[in-house]
């Protein structure tokens, strides 16, 4: 038997000539679940880049369950933001700190070591640069040592160098400035070399190929 609820075009004309009663429309329970859904994914848009203190002021019109989720979530975010940008700085350590600031350290994050020497212009330079760029990248750690405390008898003609550790090892290494301009390295060249290896923007996991020369610590 045909049922008489279906949307048929047979059904439609039955129900137009009254033979057939009117189609059963949903039920109340069902019309307000509609009305909870779609008001909740319209208010759930409308939060998505509210700050908190503007969670807080719409605490009055919007559904406090709904404000509260909202709330917390961002609270984790916030938190879990601020617990990886820890750093902002480009500290100077010592031989005795390299296995603890360094090695041990880059098991959470990516470490950028600077062998430098004060008088040497490029160190200078590249100082400077790597000071701006600690306050931009928060997550990544960055220090400096004089090179041939850090490895003894290491050339002065090889600084500045760059070693890179992530995940508890030697990634890559740059000697001298002669692949960033030298001396006409500018900040946003040393910025995408960093970006290029994965030391800043780029997750922990990754790795970058090693270079053959690279010298162990």
């Amino acid at each position: 038997m045909e049922d008489p609820n279906a949307d048929t075009e047979w059904n439609d004309i039955l129900r137009a000539r009254g033979i057939l009663p009117p189609k059963e429309g949903p039920t109340e329970e069902e019309i307000f679940e509609e009305m909870d859904k779609n008001i909740r994914e319209k208010q759930e848009k409308h939060l998505e880049d509210k700050t908190l203190d503007e969670l807080d002021e719409l605490e009055d019109e919007e559904d406090d369950r709904i404000l509260e989720e909202y709330r917390q979530k961002r609270m984790a975010e916030i938190k879990a933001e601020a617990s990886r940008e820890k750093y902002g700085q480009l500290i100077q350590i010592s031989k005795p700190d390299f296995i603890k600031e360094v090695t041990e350290a880059s098991q959470e994050v990516w470490v950028i070591v600077h062998l430098f020497k004060d008088p040497i212009p490029e160190c200078k330079l590249m100082n400077a640069h790597l000071t701006t760029l600690a306050e931009k990248y928060k997550a990544t750690k960055f220090v400096k040592i004089v090179g041939d405390h850090c490895i003894p008898n290491y050339p002065d003609k090889n600084l500045p160098t760059l070693l890179i550790y992530g995940n508890s090892d030697l990634q890559q290494q740059l000697v001298g400035l002669s692949q960033l301009g030298g001396m006409n390295m500018t900040l946003q060249v040393l910025e995408n070399y960093l970006i290029s290896v994965g030391a800043i923007e780029g997750s922990n996991k990754k790795t970058v190929d090693k270079d053959s020369s690279t010298q162990k610590i």
